[in-house]
C-alpha cells in the first residue's frame, strides 16, 4: 500500500469513528437498546458510501466488499454503548451541552473526511473528468450517512436545520475536486477536509445559518 493510499485509508477509519459515534450517540439520546445504537452507528459511518458506490456503479458496494468499515462502525458505537451505560449518570446536568459539543464534532470530523473521499472514489471509478459527479457523489457521502440516521430516529435530518452543514461540505467537494488536476491527490484530499471543518466550526462559533421562515 502506497503512502498516500494508507493516509487515506486512516482517514476513513476516523471518519467511519466520528460518523459511527454520532449516529450511536443519537441512538442512546433515543432511548434505543444496543442492536438500535449500533444499528444507527452503522448505517452513519457507512449509508452515505453505499448509496455512493451505487451511482458510480460499484457493485456490491465497498462496505461488503470490505468489511472493516462496518465493523469498526459496530466496535466504535458498541464501546459507546457500554460506556455511557456503565456512566448513566452523563444523561444527567450537563449532558445537553456535552452531548451537542460532541455531535459537533463527530459530525464535523466525518463530514470532512467522506466529502473529500467521495471526491477521491469518483476519480477512482475513472469520472475524473466529470467534475460535477465528482462534487455530487462527494456531498451525498459526507451527508448521506446522517440523513439516514436521522430518518431513521424520527428527527429533521440535520443537514437541514444546523448551521450550514451541506454547503460546508458543497465547498470542500468543490475544492478538492477543482485541485484535484494541479496538486497532488492527498494535498487535495487534506485541503478539502479541512475548508469543510473550518467552516462548519465558524459557523457554529459565529451561529451562521442559511436564510429560513420562521
Amino acid at each position: 500500500m502506497e503512502y498516500s493510499e494508507f493516509i487515506i485509508f486512516i482517514m476513513e477509519l476516523l471518519g467511519t469513528i466520528s460518523f459511527a459515534s454520532s449516529g450511536a450517540m443519537l441512538g442512546i439520546q433515543r432511548k434505543m437498546d444496543i442492536f438500535g445504537v449500533n444499528v444507527l452507528g452503522v448505517t452513519t459511518a457507512v449509508g452515505g458510501g453505499m448509496i455512493r458506490d451505487l451511482i458510480l456503479g460499484v457493485n456490491p458496494p465497498m462496505m461488503f466488499q470490505n468489511s472493516v468499515y462496518a465493523l469498526v462502525a459496530v466496535a466504535a458505537s458498541t464501546v459507546l454503548f457500554i460506556a455511557v451505560y456503565i456512566r448513566r449518570q452523563l444523561f444527567s446536568g450537563s449532558f445537553q451541552v456535552w452531548y451537542d459539543k460532541t455531535m459537533m464534532l463527530c459530525d464535523t470530523v466525518g463530514l470532512g473526511i467522506f466529502t473529500v473521499v467521495g471526491v477521491h472514489s469518483a476519480v477512482n471509478a475513472g469520472f475524473s473528468y466529470n467534475r460535477f459527479l465528482m462534487v455530487f457523489v462527494g456531498v451525498l457521502t459526507g451527508v448521506g450517512g446522517g440523513m439516514m440516521r436521522d430518518i431513521m430516529a424520527g428527527t429533521m435530518p440535520y443537514i437541514f436545520v444546523k448551521h450550514v452543514y451541506a454547503v460546508a461540505s458543497l465547498a470542500g467537494a468543490l475544492a478538492c475536486a477543482f485541485l484535484y488536476p494541479y496538486v497532488p491527490k492527498l494535498a487535495g484530499m487534506l485541503i478539502g477536509a479541512g475548508i469543510v471543518i473550518v467552516i462548519r466550526f465558524l459557523a457554529a462559533h459565529y451561529l451562521w445559518n442559511l436564510p429560513h421562515i420562521e
